[in-house]
């Protein structure tokens, strides 16, 4: 008992010296920054450089942050292109539904997506829209075009949409829903919904979407609908210099935002200017990819810990906001919330009026938790219960899904291509009607496997509950999820 003893004390007192250790270490390192040599007021050259590396490291990687949401987006255009080839005619659908093949932040595998991304720089470009469709267009910096659908201006009925290109001096023709996009690039979202469970009327109305460059429909290339389930495609976005690579093109194509001044002045010390040749030297490379590196860590805390203010819902329970801040745009009164902005855009794409907007029985809600019951990380090797009360909040549907920490992407367990359970499958209830769901390495002992879903030893994930035409309850939160409880 007193060797036990002993070791336990020897391993707390090795976490408390570590602990310090790394707190002393960072308090170090800005304490020999601030003791650099400045004899009569000049720098020596051991301080010059050792502070043009810290300044180019430090702008590098609030570049990196600042360009988190166009370069999601840039991801997954290339990913996409790389698989399904390039084209505004050209509109890959999930026709089997989003499995864990499409690497992409939290995807939604409960509805049918389909996803492009539109091209204006040579005009504007018409997209006809079904009816009964529900989507949206961003920009490419992900700032919100419209809503399409029910939400959108053709209420449901459909129609056409005109998208103009930044540049354009033309007259605005009539009989369109006409938008004007800051970028050249437009991502196109569709999103239908399964009936009793298939997704076969959802493909069909996508289907019906027509795309061609505006006054040139019958010369336009015919549309293209491949089928994005059966092939595996990469969509996230990298940690390393290439992030840098790309963004350089990114702003070699698009048009130079004023408000982007200050941001561009950033990456020109870094040599990235639009239009000159990006060639960082050896010394620039290795700054660029430890920023990279250290950036995605940045943004990860910003989302996984609670740092911002509003981030948790309830304050009895482990859930949090995916919309820190209830703003598509992330704006407050006074400022661009920068840490809401860059913790939403680490583990999701898509914004839009529709999905922040609080009304009855409208659009969708999505509490999330990376944390059990106890404040502890969701760890892939435990399993975990989550209980539902009766009377889920959802007049459509529900569902909830899986999604690994390291990537956001639907958690890839060996068999299990849809990481997710939703309110259209068959489900174990309860009698009072509430529902448990489970999820860990392998089935608990007495649970049901239809309320079951698998995870990975040695990876964090986290939950998702999606609620579609959310109920007041969950409004004026008198319906709860329950927290996680770990079962082992």
């Amino acid at each position: 008992m007193k060797k036990e003893l002993k070791t336990v004390l020897v391993l707390l007192c090795t976490f408390v010296m570590l602990a310090g250790v790394q707190a002393q270490g960072a308090q170090d390192h800005w304490k020999n920054l601030a003791e650099l040599q400045f004899p009569g007021g000049y720098p020596t050259a051991e301080s010059s450089e050792r502070l043009f590396d810290e300044l180019d490291f430090q702008r590098a990687v609030q570049v990196y942050l600042w360009a988190l949401p166009a370069m999601n987006i840039d991801a997954m255009r290339q990913g996409s292109e790389a698989a399904f080839g390039a084209g505004n005619h050209i509109l890959p659908v999930w026709k089997d539904r989003l499995n864990t093949k499409t690497k992409v932040t939290t995807p939604n595998s409960d509805v049918v997506y389909a996803m492009s991304y539109l091209d204006l720089k040579a005009g504007p470009v018409v997209v006809e829209v079904p009816a009964g469709l529900q989507g949206m267009f961003d920009d490419f910096w992900h700032r919100p075009i419209c809503d399409v659908g029910f939400v959108g201006p053709d209420k449901g009925k459909g129609g056409k949409y005109l998208l103009l290109p930044p540049d354009y001096k033309g007259q605005k023709p009539k009989g369109y829903f006409t938008y004007r996009s800051p970028t050249y690039r437009v991502f196109l979202f569709w999103r239908g919904f399964l009936v009793d469970g298939k997704t076969d009327e959802a493909v069909k109305t996508i289907e019906k979407t027509v795309i061609y460059p505006m006054g040139k429909k019958a010369s336009a290339p015919a549309m293209v609908f491949p089928n994005a389930s059966k092939k595996p495609v990469n969509m996230l976005v990298t940690q390393d210099i290439s992030y840098f690579e790309n963004l350089k093109q990114f702003i070699d194509y698009e048009p130079v935002d004023p408000e982007d001044f200050a941001m561009r002045g950033m990456m020109a010390t870094l040599g990235m200017v639009k239009g000159q040749p990006f060639e960082p030297d050896a010394r620039m490379k290795a700054i660029l990819n430890r920023a990279a590196d250290v950036a995605w860590k940045m943004a990860s805390v910003q989302r996984y810990e609670r740092r911002i203010p509003g981030t948790k819902r309830y304050e009895d329970r482990q859930f949090d906001e995916p919309f820190i801040g209830g703003s598509e745009v992330f704006e407050g009164d006074t400022y661009l919330n920068l840490d809401a902005r860059t913790a939403f855009f680490r583990f999701a794409y898509s914004s839009s009026p529709g999905m922040v907007v609080d009304l009855v029985g409208k659009g969708s809600k999505y509490p999330l938790t990376f944390k059990d019951a106890d404040g502890n990380f969701l760890m892939g090797g435990n399993s975990y219960k989550l209980h539902l009360p009766k009377g889920i909040p959802a007049e459509n549907f529900w569902a909830v899904t899986l999604y690994d920490a390291p990537t956001a992407a639907g958690v890839d367990n060996p068999g299990q291509p849809i990481p997710s359970i939703n309110s259209q499958k068959k489900l174990t209830y309860n009698k009072d009607g509430s529902i448990d769901l489970y999820f860990g390495p392998e089935l608990p002992q007495g649970a049901p496997e239809s309320n079951y879903i698998g995870t990975n030893k040695g990876e964090g994930y986290f939950v998702v509950i999606r609620l579609y035409s959310p109920g007041k309850a969950y409004f004026d939160k008198t319906w709860k999820p329950g927290d996680l409880f770990k079962l082992n």
